[in-house]
């Protein structure tokens, strides 16, 4: 039987809320002594937050059309992502989500490893030995390339008017998404102006790719391509308007999330030196210093591992927030229509009745032997349930590639004064960035 608790009494106008704000991860942490579903004041309004896996089964399986994802999350992305897989719901996001699953298929994604590999020596040519790197700017702007190659067949640099475009939107959604209270966006505020500027260049360079693709015809063994020769069972194909919004939900989903999990990856590595022994081992082993293909990836077992182990800990969507729209029971507890859920992602991979040592980094938590004991729903980097990521086998393929090719090359130290703490913005990052010093390894490259 799961546990009800509510949280002591907080302040009697916000709640929990400025508790809530001024540390989220350590007070989802501690809700976690509490009990297994945990009802908290956020401001006047109740806030219940999951925080056990049979919980969240039942959120996001059992019962997931009882809920949808909240308000708060549709307001702050639609402007970006408008109708996409992420914010769609009902029958819109079951035929989305229909057209857009064979762009996903293995076999496509496969033809994507060689982008992945190429751009990623691209950027470790320009590093030089015992050089400070900005890794999390560095990942950012390595994912940003595969994913424009990968979705529109574009090249972009990182300080291209796409890539500029694209980032400043992204940062400024990620802003507004942690503020307690946004503006309004019909506001003529600095930001808001400047926001419908780069949105407005972002999408017209968009349709132009779909005009261009649409007038030629040409499949360029992009997911752009893919997205427009899907079609439902009435023979439908998707909208101009559908089609920007699940290339703009994979094209931002595509890039932060997958930069994000990297730049944890360097940052543990760098404190576990026993464990990136481990993975050089392997590399050596697997690859005996040639580049990475699609089908090294079976041998790369324990470059997987510690992905998974580095997603664990620093999830790069750390939480979900859920509507409830009819009244039901969650666990044998009432709750009612229109309550709000908080999915603690986080927390619960953390939780110590699921996890030994939570707090310690172990990839063999994730060998063949032991993955299987983890209980399905304690580990949920990518979601569950029907609205798992769609992409999350391309952020896997993705990661492991990348991690492999740098590792065989360089070496990345953290300063030992450098305190890295997490941030909850849209994705776990690192609150001030991450700085490392590169080091290059003697490899000799076949």
């Amino acid at each position: 039987m799961t546990t009800f608790a509510a949280a002591p009494k907080g302040h009697f106008l916000f709640g929990h809320a400025r508790e809530m704000n001024r540390d989220t991860l350590g007070f989802l942490l501690n809700t976690l002594e509490l009990g297994d579903l945990v009802q908290i004041k956020y401001g006047p309004f109740p806030l219940y937050i999951v925080n056990h896996p049979d919980l969240l089964h039942e959120v996001l399986v059992t019962h997931h059309e009882h809920y949808q994802k909240s308000d708060t999350t549709k307001r702050d992305l639609y402007p970006v992502v408008g109708e996409g897989l992420f914010t769609s719901e009902g029958e819109l996001w079951k035929r989305q989500r229909k057209l857009a699953q064979p762009a996903f298929h293995t076999k496509r994604i496969a033809g994507y490893a060689e982008i992945m590999v190429n751009y990623t020596q691209r950027l470790i040519d320009e590093w030089q030995n015992d050089t400070v790197i900005d890794v999390e700017g560095s990942m950012a702007k390595l994912t940003m390339q595969i994913i424009s190659k990968s979705v529109f067949d574009a090249e972009v640099t990182g300080t291209d008017a796409l890539s500029h475009a694209v980032t400043y939107v992204l940062e400024t959604t990620d802003r507004r998404f942690n503020r307690i209270v946004s503006l309004p966006s019909w506001i003529p505020t600095t930001e808001n102006r400047s926001f419908d500027t780069h949105l407005k260049h972002l999408n017209q360079v968009i349709q132009h790719f779909i005009d261009e693709r649409r007038r030629t015809g040409e499949d360029k063994g992009d997911l752009l391509s893919m997205f427009l020769m899907a079609q439902d069972d009435q023979n439908s194909s998707m909208s101009d308007k559908q089609l920007r919004d699940e290339a703009m939900t994979v094209f931002g989903a595509g890039h932060e999330t997958t930069a994000a999990t990297l730049t944890w990856v360097w940052y543990l590595l760098s404190k576990h030196p026993e464990i990136a022994a481990k993975l050089h081992e392997e590399l050596s082993t697997a690859l005996g210093g040639k580049t990475p293909t699609f089908n090294d990836l079976p041998n790369l077992k324990y470059t997987e591992m510690v992905i998974k182990e580095a997603m664990r800990l620093y999830p790069p969507a750390w939480g979900a927030s859920r509507n409830l729209m009819v009244d039901t029971t969650l666990g044998g507890h009432a709750l009612k229509r229109g309550n709000v859920l908080l999915l603690n992602f986080y927390g619960v991979h953390r939780h110590p009745k699921f996890w030994d040592q939570p707090d310690r980094f172990i990839p063999e938590r994730f060998s063949p032997e032991n993955e299987g004991k983890i209980h399905k729903y304690a580990y949920l980097p990518f979601g569950g349930g029907p609205r798992i990521c769609i992409g999350n086998a391309f952020a896997m393929m993705e990661a492991r590639l990348i991690l492999a090719t740098i590792a065989q090359r360089f070496t990345l130290h953290l300063a030992p004064e450098e305190t890295v703490l997490p941030s909850r913005r849209f994705t776990l990052r690192p609150k001030d960035g991450l700085k490392m010093t590169a080091v290059a390894r003697e490899t000799v490259f076949a």
